[in-house]
């Protein structure tokens, strides 16, 4: 199906990680290479909205020298995300990571988190399609 036609339930990831806000970096990392994800939403009962935690913002942490058995996800996460809906097209899905910059979506049913979109997720639903067809 290609990206022109698909949604985004289409496409997203079900089996989300999930993590807490005072979880340390490390044992977010721990978690996410355990599952071999870019990112973990992070779900904090004090705030309405998931966060998220990714990949790049654990290096960031690291090339700033700064310690994954202290610092804690909560300083590190975006808590301004972007929030999907799962019949949102692809296309706008990927014109919103490209307008933000940013690689996962966070994909959510009124207030439930049901998946996450990964710009791997659209090229994957994009890449099943024939060359040329």
């Amino acid at each position: 199906m290609p990206v022109s036609d698909g949604q985004v339930r289409d496409a997203m990831s079900t089996d989300v990680l999930t993590i807490g806000p005072n979880h340390t970096l490390r044992e977010a990392a721990a978690r996410m290479s355990g599952r071999k994800v870019g990112a973990a939403v992070v779900l904090d009962p004090d705030h309405d909205q998931p966060g998220i935690l990714t990949e790049r913002d654990i290096l960031d942490a690291v090339g700033a020298g700064q310690n994954v058995d202290t610092e804690r996800v909560h300083d590190h996460l975006t808590s301004s995300i972007v929030v999907a809906a799962p019949d949102w097209p692809l296309t706008k899905a990927a014109a919103a990571m490209v307008a933000g910059g940013f690689r996962h979506l966070v994909v959510c049913q009124g207030q439930d988190v049901i998946g996450v979109l990964s710009v791997r997720d659209i090229v994957r639903v994009n890449a099943a399609e024939p060359v040329g067809g």
